[in-house]
């Protein structure tokens, strides 16, 4: 694949597309077709296979037989991941060891691995007795799923908005439904009186209830509930961007009665015409998101601060005197029950700071703080 003696392109300019198309598990000839059509200038700059591989091996980017993984090499991280995802399979594992562990495994290894220390998970899969998930839309931004704030963050930075949102009916998504219709109905006044968002009648919501079942967090203890919040929020985040990155770049099986198109999401949604797929897009301006922002949004809401600030800097000092560990799923629990709940209770200084921030704060966090008071001073 020649590249017609053309200089390459500079390495910062073609390094995060290669770096994209990576996660997206092209082969390199592919990378080469792609990055010729979309991101190079063909009329100045060229690229061939052979450079491709050189810069994506500069890059430290190894493909499968290169890393030669076996179900010893892979054991350790598999106990890991089996954590937080005990009935992945076999498709599930090797996205997972690609994205999460820059690991590139061969299916053959990971189905080795399967027959050798679960064979009971073998077994189960085998008996169909698993239930599989379908979701339907109808084409690119056919639908978004999100809360309000994250909604407006997402069609701001990607400059149009979804021919309709989905939600279940819980209240808390009165705002995302209403701000969807609104931005509609000011790019087509045809469209009032009519709702661009669809309600769901079954909720998936799941709880956290390992701590509560082991009885290391009492959801109506104010203090418990607090460093339960600075520490699961951001960990929580975490994972759900790990979770949007892993699946937007990973194809779907094929499906013979499927008439959407075959490919990696993220493939789809940046470029549908080169797979005859729709897209529903409606184009918005910054200053449309910024009104419904100011109408639905109250910046200066406390359920935006995760804790008042001034308890946060406390619980950042217990956690800095731990050393910082990393928040995984395996130690989340300990981190927040153990070391930070007992140095808060034994450090009698949760009452000062709060007396001292309390006159900055709205009502609702005086109670707050004092409510934190009584069941410290009672516990």
């Amino acid at each position: 694949m020649p590249n017609q003696y053309k200089p390459t392109p500079p390495l910062d300019e073609i390094a995060p597309h290669i770096l994209r198309l990576w996660k997206t598990r092209q082969t390199d000839r592919n990378m080469v077709c792609i990055l010729r059509q979309k991101h190079i200038d063909t009329e100045h700059y060229g690229i061939g296979l052979t450079k491709l591989r050189e810069i994506r091996e500069g890059m430290g980017l190894q493909r499968t037989c290169q890393q030669g993984h076996t179900i010893e090499s892979i054991h350790d991280a598999m106990i890991d991941l089996r954590q937080m995802y005990p009935k992945a399979g076999i498709r599930e594992v090797i996205s997972l060891l690609f994205h999460e562990r820059d690991m590139s495994v061969a299916r053959s290894v990971v189905s080795s691995y399967f027959a050798v220390y679960e064979p009971e998970l073998v077994r189960e899969r085998k008996s169909r007795c698993l239930k599989r998930r379908r979701f339907w839309a109808a084409g690119v931004n056919d639908l978004f799923v999100l809360i309000l704030s994250y909604y407006l963050n997402t069609i701001e930075e990607l400059g149009h908005m979804p021919l309709i949102t989905q939600s279940d009916l819980g209240t808390e998504n009165f705002g995302i439904a209403n701000a969807q219709t609104l931005l509609h109905q000011c790019y087509d006044p045809d469209l009032r009186g009519m709702l661009q968002h669809r309600w769901m009648c079954s909720k998936k919501n799941t709880l956290l209830d390992h701590g509560v079942n082991e009885g290391w967090y009492d959801v109506g203890n104010t203090l418990q509930n607090m460093v339960f919040r600075w520490v699961f929020i951001p960990w929580l985040q975490r994972e759900l961007d790990a979770y949007r990155d892993r699946i937007n770049n990973t194809a779907k099986r094929r499906d013979r009665n499927k008439i959407l198109p075959h490919s990696v999401p993220s493939l789809i949604y940046d470029s549908p015409e080169d797979f005859n797929a729709l897209d529903f897009k409606v184009t918005i301006d910054r200053d449309s998101v910024d009104r419904v922002r100011e109408l639905y949004i109250n910046s200066a809401h406390p359920v935006f601060d995760i804790v008042p600030p001034t308890l946060g800097d406390f619980i950042q000092h217990c956690y800095d005197e731990m050393g910082c560990p990393e928040v995984t799923c395996t130690n989340v629990w300990i981190i927040m029950y153990h070391p930070l709940y007992y140095q808060m209770r034994l450090r009698k200084i949760v009452y000062c700071l709060y007396s001292r921030a309390a006159p900055i704060y709205h009502s609702v966090r005086s109670q707050m703080a004092l409510t934190i008071w009584a069941e410290w001073v009672v516990g």
